[in-house]
């Protein structure tokens, strides 16, 4: 209640506006991109506490250290350790096996920098856990951010990147300069 509360009271002050699809209804992986700001983290928290979404996000675990521990837990925080990604997928794979109901928040184009590939995480989770991909936006050039298009990953790695290219080639990011094209490096390798 006290969440949502917060979300309109932002979303009625705030030069952005909340736009797109309607939210899934079942456990999906949440894409975030462009992912150029720390303001895209609360622009995540306003879009989820004003829709209602439960989520968790995955963030570097040098987020989770002292005091912000607990807090970015409590927001929904998952720590990765960086040294040892693929650990985190099965951890995550497991949880929504075990029965947790959440949207997973993940901005695979990495740390608010330019960079050749996005990380394959959010890939391998919703295949492995038989979840929908979602594709959320930060759009600097409308101000908009929200919620796209769900849909299933077919496994043809290519296409279905095709697919999140095509969705995010119109969108800006809160500093446009750092936005990373969407592409996996097991598209090259195929």
């Amino acid at each position: 209640m006290l969440r949502r509360l917060i979300a309109r009271a932002f979303w009625a002050v705030s030069r952005w506006k909340l736009a797109g699809e309607s939210v899934p209804d079942r456990p999906t992986v949440l894409v975030g991109a462009p992912h150029t700001s720390n303001v895209d983290f609360v622009l995540m928290l306003a879009i989820a506490w004003r829709l209602g979404v439960e989520i968790r996000w995955l963030g570097k675990a040098s987020l989770f250290a002292g005091w912000r521990g607990p807090v970015m837990r409590r927001l929904g925080g998952i720590p990765v350790d960086r040294s040892d990604p693929s650990r985190v997928v099965s951890d995550v794979v497991a949880q929504i096996h075990g029965g947790e109901v959440f949207g997973l928040v993940v901005t695979p184009d990495g740390t608010r920098g330019k960079n050749d590939y996005w990380k394959s995480g959010f890939y391998r989770i919703a295949r492995d856990a038989g979840m929908p991909v979602t594709l959320c936006f930060v759009d600097r050039t409308t101000m908009t951010t929200g919620v796209g298009p769900t849909f299933e990953l077919t496994g043809d790695v290519r296409a279905d990147m095709d697919r999140v290219r095509a969705f995010y080639a119109d969108k800006a990011g809160f500093r446009p300069e750092l936005r990373s094209e969407p592409r996996l490096r097991e598209e090259d390798a195929s």
